[in-house]
Parts: C-alpha cells; sequence; structure tokens
C-alpha cells in the first residue's frame, strides 16, 4: 500500500525510498514485530481465558509435557496477523504472487484454526479429520500452483528447475500443478509435525523464510539472474517483503513461545507457516532447494513416515517415538539442548541453500 507514496516522489526525496524492495521489506519487518509485542500479551490473555484448560496434552507424549498442560494455543493468530498487515502495508498490492501466498497462507490458518479449535473444544487432540484437512489443502495448493504457471514467464511455464545445473528444466506440462500440491501440502504438514517443542518450530521457519527471501528477490532481479547463471521470475522480488514480515511476526511470537512457553503457534501457526514457505519455493521456481533449506522439517516428515510404515509391517519401531524430536526426549535430551541443535541443523542447511544460487 504505502509503495503508492512513489507517485509523489521526483526522483531524488523521501518519498522516492518506497521505489526499493528492501526498504520496504525493512519496514514490514519492523512493522510485524511492532505488531507482535503489542497484540501479544492481550492475544495470550484472550485465549487463555477463551480456551480454559489450553491445547490437550497427548497422554501417550514425553512425561515432560504434562507440566504444559493449560497453556493457550492458536498463537499462530498472531503470526499471521503480523505478517498480513506488514504485507498488505508494504509491498506491491499489484503483484500476483503476493496474493498468491497470501492466499495459501490464510487458507491454510484457517484449517489450522478450525482444528485448534476442535481439539480445545473438545479436549482432545483429535482434531478436524485428516482427510478433511488434506482435500482443503490439496484444493488450496492445486489453485496456488495453477495461479504461479499463469505468471510465470513463457520459458519457464510448468517447468521444474534443478539447483547447480543451470540450463536443465524438466517439463512437467499438466503435472506441474499436482507437483505444485505435493511442495505445498508437504510442507504445511512437515512444518506442523516439527511443532512439537518450545520455540522448536518457529525458529527453523524464519530462517527457511529468511533463505527463500533472499532467492525470491535475486530471481526477480534480471541483474542478478545474468551474474548468476539462475532463471529469472518477474514479479518474485516482493516476497521478501511477505518474508521479512513473517521473521518480525515470528520474533515477536517467539518472545512468548520461549520456554517456557507462554503459547502455542498450534496448527493455525504451523500448517499457515508450512504452506508460505511452499508457495514462495513454488512461486520463485526453488522447490528442490526448498528440500535442502527445510531439510529439518524434510527428516522430522520422514521420521513419521518410517515408524508408520515400520511399524504396520514389523509391529516393531524404529524411534522411540515419533517425529524424531520426541525419540531424543525419550532417550533424555533436555527440551532446550533438542530446540537449540535442531536450530544450528536449520542455520546449516540454509547456508547450503543459499550456496546453490553460485555454484552453477
Amino acid at each position: 500500500m504505502l509503495y503508492w507514496l512513489t507517485a509523489l516522489s521526483d526522483g531524488g526525496d523521501f518519498f522516492n525510498l518506497f521505489n526499493y524492495i528492501t526498504f520496504r521489506a525493512g519496514g514490514a519487518f519492523a512493522t510485524a514485530l511492532f505488531f507482535g509485542f503489542m497484540f501479544g500479551p492481550p492475544l495470550i490473555n484472550v485465549l487463555r481465558r477463551k480456551q480454559g484448560k489450553g491445547q490437550p496434552i497427548r497422554d501417550d507424549g514425553p512425561e515432560g509435557h504434562f507440566i504444559k498442560a493449560g497453556t493457550p494455543t492458536m498463537g499462530g493468530l498472531l503470526i499471521v496477523g503480523a505478517l498480513l498487515t506488514s504485507t498488505l502495508l508494504w509491498a506491491r498490492l499489484d503483484n500476483p504472487f503476493v496474493w498468491m501466498v497470501l492466499f495459501v497462507t490464510l487458507s491454510y490458518a484457517m484449517i489450522g484454526f478450525a482444528d485448534d479449535y476442535a481439539k480445545v473444544s473438545k479436549q482432545t487432540s483429535a482434531g478436524v479429520s485428516g482427510k478433511v484437512r488434506l482435500s482443503l489443502g490439496f484444493v488450496i495448493a492445486g489453485i496456488a500452483g495453477y495461479w504461479a504457471a499463469q505468471y510465470h514467464p513463457a520459458g519457464l511455464t510448468n517447468q521444474l528447475a534443478f539447483p547447480v545445473f543451470k540450463d536443465l528444466l524438466l517439463n512437467l506440462g499438466i503435472l506441474f500443478v499436482p507437483f505444485s500440491i505435493i511442495v505445498i501440502v508437504g510442507a504445511a504438514n512437515a512444518v506442523n509435525l516439527t511443532d512439537g517443542l518450545d520455540g522448536l518450530a518457529i525458529m527453523p521457519v524464519m530462517i527457511a523464510a529468511a533463505t527463500l527471501g533472499v532467492i525470491a528477490y535475486v530471481v526477480g532481479r534480471v541483474d542478478f539472474t545474468t551474474d548468476l547463471g539462475l532463471h529469472y521470475v518477474p514479479g518474485t522480488g516482493e516476497l521478501l517483503i511477505f518474508t521479512a514480515g513473517l521473521i518480525g511476526g515470528g520474533l515477536g511470537f517467539l518472545w512468548y513461545n520461549a520456554p517456557p512457553a507462554a503459547v502455542f503457534m498450534g496448527d493455525t501457526g504451523s500448517l499457515a507457516l508450512g504452506g508460505a514457505l511452499g508457495a514462495i519455493a513454488v512461486a520463485s521456481k526453488h522447490e528442490i532447494v526448498l528440500a535442502i533449506v527445510g531439510g529439518l522439517f524434510v527428516v522430522e516428515a520422514l521420521s513419521v513416515i518410517i515408524q508408520v510404515l515400520y511399524f504396520k509391517s514389523t509391529g516393531k519401531r524404529v524411534f522411540l517415538m515419533a517425529p524424531i524430536h520426541h525419540h531424543y526426549e525419550k532417550k533424555g535430551w533436555a527440551e532446550p539442548q533438542i530446540v537449540i541443535r535442531f536450530w544450528i541443523i536449520a542455520l546449516i542447511l540454509a547456508m547450503v541453500g543459499l550456496a546453490t544460487l553460485k555454484v552453477r
């Protein structure tokens, strides 16, 4: 919205700053962070008052989780509200990729909210049916994939780009939309599975968002893509503003989610943020790089898949408990130890993902 202040500029004054994506990204970060600090306490108070017993704690979960009983959930409302406000305020609202990512984020947030509400109101760990959640997620992701394909440049439409190999493209044709569904739904559910310890999911999400934001900004500039041998996708640079808002809102949330958490993000936040990461990757043609940058989420999801398949076939378990962060809890690792080490892994993977921009 504030971008339109550039109409008041004569090319060399203060209003000209709004032409620059980096300046507006800084504004989005500051706005979202302020939003988090301003509305965090009253939102937590409302959630605590309305939810009573808070998020239900699974009986078969790690013993250390029982002390968290009564902690309210749906804290993802704070993050989503912050990034929505900052994006609408600082991004160009004529950019289709911005609206595509917002569409996915808000839609998945609503699915997550319905799931959280069902859990809290019924005081059970079973919320909305998994089939219903997945079906809605598939439809939303399919719309987003088709949406992105309409605005990709002609040479990249329905193409899958590979990191490192600058000229290698795979024409997916009509399979691009199903592939986009896998990316977006997979990212949403992987982040959802990771959100099991105080602060565990939000920091890796912010790290991945920062990485994808830089990538989106780079591939949205023809000078950078020419120098680095990347595929140019006009318009993706504006997604840096969205990711800046996500980081600001995420930090505001982490202030209250740091151990011991005063609020959980719930499915409202985890599904929304995971879906957002997937949507940015699809928009910027870096779906494979997302698997590297979000490698922590991939491992968390794979640990659940492996556990379920192995148990069904043998009746035995590979891990003491899945997702894998619970396995380490069962082994006696302290929660802060797991969280910080997983943060370090997420940061390392982000650096590897960024390196693919240069290694060609």
